[in-house]
């Protein structure tokens, strides 16, 4: 039946909204009465419904879950202030024309107003008016426009935080590219929101001024058009013509209160899993101690002779039975102890190789209160996450990497966990489910309490904070990210470290029988035709131990079989996979047709290094005076390229690019070694350092 109620005024205000006309004809409806001349019942509807729109706008300002679930609120505040102040107009228009006739000329919500709320009295009514004014302009309206105001600032200095963030979860496999976009939507739309309300409150703080004005112009008006036009008696004109002003002002400035209080409700919100009411109950009334500590308080204070002592003791009873009501929820909540039943014995058993188990290629081992994360009948977050980081490793790197293990293990302290490649580890850390990571990404506005720590995947300073200061830490432009999002990066990037060592010769075998499905005659000529199984293996690693994507197969394949017949050697056939490979290497450096901004060697210390190479033939080696030297140059000239924001290529000929890529790459390893035959013949290359000027 609700379904049912719900569908029918949706179809009632479609039908009301076609062609987009709805909007249109309520501002034009507002604007009309301001110009047009309005009776005293249709006063009345306006009024009350100018009341219940207000009512409206509370009621759903405090059943929101977050700010942006009612993110019209600053046009719906626009709107609400402009009908509030057409209707001013329009009854001042009636007061001054009909006031004369009695107090209800401008219609009987006016005369209520100005009579049963304030008894008839009009200096009551300019106290209670004034206090209306006051409470709405100075405190609550001042109050929602200055928290608007600062956390549209917050918000905007906490984008590039969140953005980067957003990047990390993509980058990592986190998230696909819809989710990503629907997330920076989310941030521009919180920025647009707080950035409206901060221009919004200001209409609210000139409709308070324009009560007061409208108030003091009505009064002497009235007072004017009473004595000279209606030969009213000066004190019958003063009381006629401001207790009907009183009327208007407190039947157009309780709905302002109403819409400034659902103003200050919606820009004051924190959290987004409960409304206003469940907030207020879970966070105020939880706890029964304080509840009984309060009741002890307001009980003393009502045995002190003098004061209220009924009304203080009643209260105490009252918050009393509350107390106890919460503590005897609490215990009918709490878990009873089982014993645990006593295992059966069990016959020791002779050794089979049943006992012998194979080494996980890949294993995660987790302290005890990490369980939770990766347990699969809580359906923890950090079992998806691997999934979407075996999945996008599959789709940028090319072959599927083996599954994770994931065991618990006892000895390791409760928050800790490792990463293994074959039994060895290759990554430890802590992550702290219920807290957050705040990593520093090396500029940000303020420091936040809680732990300092480093961020296990990229060394980066960080802090461990709680969920409560996750806005502020963002506001900082710290990048905040949870537990089980520090854990799966820290697996993402060590998965791809060690891609080469992941792609063993069962993945490699797997890689074959997948593309034979699709080229099956080009795979079977290459594998075993022309190569054995292990130089193709050899081939495929040594382009991902230099991070080279092995998803363009055809190319790596029709390649080796044009090489193959002339050279078995691994090494010759991967110098010429990557050349046929340079336009992919090159747009991954340096996206789109930029420039590519490279290091390169000097003349010199080439010559040098040529004659090493020719004369060392497959162990060619550096003297180790000119080796320090080159280390050194190269590692400072990777700093320099580094600070202005360029990539680490260093660009050199092809008989040098592998000696020295294995040389620099242990103490430089974000430095990528490119031959002059693997860049593209439409690229434009700048030599930004010239490395062993000094050699």
């Amino acid at each position: 039946m609700a379904n049912a109620g719900v569908i029918a005024v949706q179809d009632l205000f479609a039908r009301f909204a076609q062609r987009q006309l709805a909007g249109p004809v309520l501002i034009l409806a507002i604007l009309a009465m301001m110009v047009l001349p309005l009776p005293p019942f249709a006063l009345d509807l306006f009024f009350t419904f100018n009341i219940a729109i207000s009512v409206i706008v509370m009621l759903v300002a405090m059943s929101v879950m977050k700010p942006l679930d009612f993110s019209v609120f600053p046009t719906v505040l626009l709107v609400t202030t402009l009908l509030r102040l057409s209707l001013n107009v329009a009854s001042t228009r009636v007061v001054l024309l009909e006031g004369h006739t009695g107090p209800g000329a401008a219609g009987q919500v006016i005369e209520a107003f100005g009579h049963f709320l304030v008894g008839g009295n009009y200096a009551v009514g300019l106290v209670v008016f004034t206090i209306l004014v006051i409470i709405n302009f100075v405190v609550i309206t001042k109050g929602a426009g200055r928290v608007a105001e600062v956390a549209a600032r917050f918000t905007l200095d906490a984008m590039p935080g969140k953005q980067m963030a957003i990047d990390a979860d993509l980058n990592a496999g986190l998230i696909g590219e819809d989710e990503a976009r629907k997330r920076r939507a989310t941030i521009a739309e919180e920025a647009d929101f707080f950035g409206s309300m901060d221009g919004a409150s200001k209409f609210v703080r000139g409709d308070a001024v324009a009560g007061i004005l409208i108030m003091l112009i009505n009064v002497v008006g009235g007072l004017f058009v009473g004595v000279l036009q209606h030969d009213m008696d000066i004190a019958a004109a003063a009381k006629t013509y401001t207790l009907l002003t009183i009327g208007d002002g407190l039947v157009a400035q309780i709905p302002a209160l109403i819409i400034s209080i659902a103003a200050g409700m919606v820009v004051t919100r924190v959290g987004d899993g409960q409304d206003v009411s469940q907030q207020f109950i879970a966070q105020l009334f939880t706890n029964p101690r304080l509840i009984f500590l309060t009741a002890g308080i307001i009980g003393l204070l009502g045995l002190i002779p003098g004061m209220p002592n009924f009304v203080f003791l009643l209260l105490a009873v009252i918050l009393a039975a509350i107390g106890w009501r919460l503590e005897r929820g609490e215990r009918a909540v709490a878990p009873l102890p089982v014993a645990a039943a006593p295992l059966p014995a069990r016959e020791a058993q002779e050794a089979s190789w049943a006992d012998v188990t194979a080494l996980d290629i890949l294993g995660l081992e987790v302290g005890y209160r990490l369980i939770p994360l990766v347990d699969k009948s809580q359906d923890g977050e950090l079992l998806r996450r691997i999934r979407g980081i075996r999945k996008k490793f599959a789709q940028e790197v090319g072959f599927l990497v083996s599954p994770v293990h994931i065991r618990d293990n006892l000895e390791l302290k409760p928050n800790a966990y490792k990463i293994l490649l074959k039994g060895v580890e290759i990554g430890a850390g802590e992550a702290f489910p219920g807290n957050l990571l705040a990593i520093n990404p090396g500029r940000v506005a303020g420091q936040v309490p809680g732990t300092a720590t480093k961020d296990p995947a990229y060394g980066l300073p960080a802090v461990w904070i709680e969920p409560a200061l996750r806005e502020q830490a963002q506001a900082y432009g710290y990048t905040v990210v949870d537990a089980s999002t520090v854990t799966a990066t820290h697996l993402n990037q060590l998965i791809l470290s060690h891609a080469a060592e992941l792609l063993g010769r069962q993945e490699t075998q797997a890689l074959l029988d997948h593309l034979a499905k699709e080229m099956p005659k080009l795979v079977e000529d290459v594998v075993p035709k022309l190569l054995t199984l292990g130089v193709f293996q050899k081939v495929l690693r040594n382009l991902l131990e230099e991070g080279v994507s092995l998803r363009d197969m055809r190319t790596i394949i029709e390649t080796l079989a044009e090489v193959a017949p002339r050279s078995q050697d691994a090494e010759v056939l991967t110098a010429q996979v990557r050349i046929a490979l340079g336009r992919s290497i090159a747009q991954e450096l340096f996206p789109g047709g930029a420039e590519m901004q490279v290091m390169s060697l000097d003349p010199q210390l080439e010559r040098i290094l040529l004659q090493a190479v020719a004369g060392g033939g497959d162990g060619a080696s550096i003297e180790p005076g000119l080796a320090d030297t080159l280390l050194r140059e190269a590692v400072a000239a990777a700093q320099r390229q580094e600070e202005v924001g360029l990539p680490t290529v260093l660009l050199v000929p092809g008989n040098l690019r592998t000696l020295l890529s294995r040389f620099l790459r242990r103490s430089i390893p974000q430095l990528k070694v490119l031959a002059h035959g693997e860049v593209p013949e439409n690229r434009i290359i700048r030599v930004t350092s010239i490395i062993g000027g000094r050699v």
